[in-house]
């Protein structure tokens, strides 16, 4: 009996060693985790050196290819952990669409909840700079939001859609007035459109629009004839009033315009720097030495100041001009073909002593 006693007791001691050593295992892992879960989920995980960085998150993207983006940014300090918080948190169920900030000293959750709740969005800043042709345009539209090219493309290209905005698809691009837009990254192209249509009548204040009747055009002619001028001068645009105020003189004595950067745009060629007769018997509506008026449409997107040059020309009686042989990017303006040819010829002779040929 008192054997059976001893093992009882002594197989109670091992029952109870083993229950605290197992609790102990327990409570250690319980501890582990815990701290694991609190560094995964509180603990910063984004570093990003003083330097703003941001991630695009485009419509129907996977959280995958999202969180590739994010690693691709170089500021993740724990890849894993933002994985495996990303996977806690279901964020592939709720893939939200915009430009998002990744805050230096952001934890995996609070990053993970932005992108989950589409809040921290950011505006994008469209600015229009350097177009000239319709694809241009739509390209660079289209890296300013959630749309791609054929997209804009298809818009502007359709009579029936540019006609329920009041243009054509020739005159929509005077449409886009060149300035700087707060836009969200999931801005659609069609309300795109319809945001360029209120800023473009913003623009048209009713001085302007006086200003325009004053010369007998019309919105979209200013901003072709505005286009030409920007074209012409595009380093001073101090002088940009003087070489309006020379196509309006030829436009009110029914004179040719013969604008060098309208043959360039007909030609499609826009590394022409010396425009010569090849290039002038190109057969096309935007080719000023061929036809009368102004061409179908603009030649580029003008600035605000080459379209305020149109409107507020300088009054001089000056028909002709060419580019000063100093290379300056200032012009030497005549009044009749006798001074023009003597100015003309002064610049060629600077062209061929630069070697410029073409």
């Amino acid at each position: 009996m008192a054997k059976t006693r001893i093992d009882y007791k002594a197989n109670a001691t091992r029952r109870r060693n083993r229950f605290a050593y197992v609790t102990g295992i327990f409570g250690l892992l319980l501890v582990t985790f815990s701290y694991y879960f609190y560094q995964v989920f509180f603990t910063p995980n984004i570093d990003t050196k003083g330097r703003p960085a941001y991630v695009v998150v485009r419509r129907g993207e996977s959280a995958k290819a999202v969180l590739d983006s994010i690693e691709a940014t170089g500021v993740v300090i724990d890849k894993l952990s933002l994985r495996f918080v990303a996977r806690l948190l279901k964020y592939d169920q709720l893939v939200k669409p915009g430009r998002y900030e990744l805050k230096n000293g952001y934890t995996n959750r609070q990053l993970i909840n932005d992108l989950r709740t589409g809040s921290n969005k950011l505006p994008l800043m469209l600015t229009f700079q350097n177009i000239r042709l319709r694809q241009d345009l739509a390209r660079k539209l289209s890296t300013t939001i959630d749309a791609r090219p054929g997209q804009f493309d298809s818009l502007l290209t359709s009579p029936a859609y540019t006609k329920s905005l009041g243009f054509d698809t020739t005159s929509i691009l005077t449409m886009f007035i060149p300035n700087t837009y707060e836009l969200l990254w999931n801005t659609s192209a069609d309300n795109l459109m319809h945001r360029m249509k209120k800023e473009y009548e913003k623009f048209w204040t009713p001085e302007r629009d006086a200003q325009r009747k004053k010369l007998g055009l019309s919105r979209a002619e200013v901003s072709t004839l505005a286009s030409i001028v920007e074209a012409e001068q595009q380093q001073h645009a101090d002088e940009r009033p003087r070489v309006a105020g020379v196509y309006l003189n030829r436009l009110k004595r029914g004179m040719k315009l013969q604008a060098d950067p309208t043959v360039v745009y007909a030609n499609r060629d826009f590394t022409i720097k010396r425009v010569l007769n090849v290039h002038l018997a190109k057969d096309s509506p935007y080719n000023t030495y061929k036809y009368g008026g102004l061409p179908p449409g603009p030649i580029n997107l003008p600035s605000i100041a080459s379209i305020d040059a149109v409107l507020n020309p300088e009054s001089h009686d000056y028909l002709y001009f060419c580019a000063k042989e100093d290379f300056s990017g200032y012009h030497a303006f005549a009044r009749n073909e006798q001074e023009h040819l003597v100015n003309a010829r002064r610049y060629q002779a600077a062209l061929s002593r630069a070697g410029i040929m073409k």
